[in-house]
């Protein structure tokens, strides 16, 4: 959905490919001004060098009290992006406040937590690959991947560190897209958003009542233990968050990379030669078809300047990752060629998509180390796993957020395991 060269670019509710309106836009600037659901004015950074200055600036802030309209009332209620900026965590919070938060929860991401999950992962993964072998077979040769391996991996591993019953995650699953959904209308966003904090505020009322070694238990120690540490509100917009972030990435991650690797089969054969590695796909996956396209939202807190442009005080921006993953300023000529043996150049920059500077995901290594063992596992089982349906045909998400498709039916091929 793109705008005449000077006017605002309005942003598509319905989602979509992003790539070809990114390099228009990129074509004019690395900072765009956008219109966002409800005829909200907003600002996109595009250029990579650009959003990694935005990123770290010390005078951008991520409290939903910076953002103007918000503040003055001119927000209605229903906005399909209020629960990005208002909800209580991390992501919304600066300076003493996000540190607080973060340190509560980041042990649970530490390198040495990470790898201790690696054998959890693995026997997740080598059952979810039963699961879509036993799918395929009922289909006929043919099952949804996203479904039956993409989605029930980094859900299962998200339930389990926040002690979330079996029973909560699909539904959990369901609200999370409604969340993040850009198209969604004013009354199923507030009942979503209703759903998903009642639903959690369940969650951490099972574990209050019966405490397990999981992050939600500790997170609830931490709030009746040190009331300062946590409040309610924070505990649940942290699950919230967790949920979210937690699976969303990693689904769309692993879909992403089996796409990317059906449709450039030269690039699996330099896996399976040795030439590269699955944390070499991993990687240019991330930066070449970034998980999460636009993520909403940072204010300045003064009237910015970035790369000439100005973003007034107050302005809600969007972190423009899946454009700047292609910009070629950053990336050269061939940004839009996806070939995972860039990473191991010399001078190849490092993609911005999961984030830089004080809100860098904490999650990044969880999601590396799902990703990895999840493509290595699959393409090793299943070598000649294919698209049984063209990438032009694949239904996209609903939500210039999220950046994947809807589902992703493949055809299994020879089981080698």
């Amino acid at each position: 959905m793109d705008s005449a060269p000077g006017t605002p670019h309005r942003m598509n509710p319905a989602g979509g490919c992003p790539h070809a309106d990114n390099a228009r836009l990129l074509a004019r600037g690395a900072v765009a001004p956008v219109v966002l659901p409800g005829e909200v004015e907003g600002m996109a950074v595009l250029g990579h060098e650009a959003l990694k200055e935005f990123l770290a600036h010390p005078d951008v802030a991520k409290g939903a009290r910076h953002f103007t309209a918000l503040r003055e009332g001119r927000i209605a209620t229903g906005w399909p992006l209020m629960t990005f900026a208002t909800v209580r965590g991390m992501t919304t919070a600066d300076g003493g406040d996000h540190r607080r938060l973060r340190s509560l929860v980041s042990k649970a991401f530490t390198a040495r937590r990470v790898e201790e999950l690696r054998p959890r992962v693995e026997e997740l993964t080598a059952g979810l690959l039963d699961d879509l072998h036993g799918a395929a077979v009922d289909g006929g040769g043919v099952a949804d991947l996203r479904r039956h391996f993409a989605l029930p991996l980094p859900m299962g591993v998200i339930g389990e560190l926040l002690g979330v019953d079996t029973g909560y995650r699909d539904r959990l699953h369901h609200l999370s897209n409604q969340v993040v959904a850009t198209d969604i209308e004013p009354e199923k966003a507030v009942a979503a958003n209703r759903e998903l904090v009642g639903m959690l505020g369940a969650v951490a009322q099972a574990r209050a009542e019966r405490p397990g070694d999981d992050l939600t238990s500790a997170l609830i120690a931490a709030r009746d233990e040190e009331g300062d540490r946590l409040s309610q509100e924070e505990l649940i917009g942290t699950l919230v968050l967790m949920i979210i972030a937690g699976h969303e990435t990693t689904l769309n991650l692993i879909t992403n990379a089996v796409r990317a690797l059906c449709g450039h089969r030269d690039q699996l054969e330099t896996v399976h030669n040795g030439e590269a590695s699955w944390a070499d796909v991993v990687e240019e996956t991330l930066r070449w078809d970034a998980p999460v396209s636009y993520f909403p939202f940072r204010y300045p807190v003064r009237d910015l300047t970035v790369d000439g442009t100005v973003i007034p005080k107050g302005t809600p921006v969007l972190a423009g990752y899946s454009a700047a993953g292609r910009d070629p300023a950053a990336h050269g000529q061939d940004a839009d060629r996806f070939d995972i043996t860039r990473h191991g150049r010399p001078g190849a920059a490092r993609h911005l998509s999961l984030g830089h500077g004080a809100h860098y995901c904490l999650g990044a290594p969880l999601a590396r180390l799902e990703a990895t063992i999840a493509l290595e596992r699959l393409f090793t089982r299943f070598p000649d796993l294919d698209l049984a349906v063209a990438e032009a045909g694949l239904s996209r998400h609903s939500s210039f957020v999220g950046n994947s498709v809807r589902a992703l039916v493949v055809r299994v091929g020879a089981d080698r395991g």
